[in-house]
This record gives C-alpha cells, structure tokens and sequence, in this order.
C-alpha cells in the first residue's frame, strides 16, 4: 500500500509538472513591421498574447504565404490565429497553428 500511494504521489507531482497546453486564440503578425519588437533584425513571425508579443519558434513567417502580401501578408496586417505552445525564456514556443481567417 505504501509503494501504491507513492507511485499516486508521483505520478501527481509529474502531471503538475508539465500542464497540458491548451489552444489558444493569439494574434500572428512580423515582430518587427507590426509589432514593434527590435531583438532581430530582419522579418520574423510573432505572436502577441495577452497584449504582449513575443517571437515564434516552430513555425516560421512565410508558412503562411508571401510576408510582404498587401492584403494577407505579416509584415502588411495582423491576423488571427488558433495555436498551442506555450512562452518559454521569452518566446513563444509553438506546437499547431491554424490560422482563423482563411
């Protein structure tokens, strides 16, 4: 019974350790056009959360077609975007994308 509950309380400790991550509704635009974020020089896709933004690791700004497109393009507008990750050291670390407006 003891090694019963210890395995329990393990197996608890291990689930809080690493929470699900769950799908959110985030903002998706360049960091640098649309966002205003100066840590990378060049075009690089963001996602702003909760009125933050922070560069996206995992997916990168032309998966999603031309950049510089007038009308759909990051560095043009900001869109809006179903995703799962989660923001570790600073970044947004992301796992699916898939974007709202198409």
């Amino acid at each position: 019974m003891k090694n019963f509950t210890t395995v329990c309380f393990l197996l608890l400790v291990m689930a809080c350790a690493n929470p699900k991550i769950e799908k959110q509704v985030v903002e998706l635009s360049c960091g640098q056009c649309q966002f205003g974020l100066t840590t990378q020089e060049g075009c690089d896709l963001a996602a702003r959360i909760d009125g933050k933004s922070y560069f996206v690791d995992g997916a990168d700004i032309d998966e999603f077609g031309d950049a510089h497109d007038k009308d759909s393009g990051f560095c043009e507008v900001v869109r809006k975007a179903e995703v799962e990750g989660e923001v570790i050291d600073g970044r947004f670390k992301v796992a699916s994308v898939k974007m709202l407006d198409q």
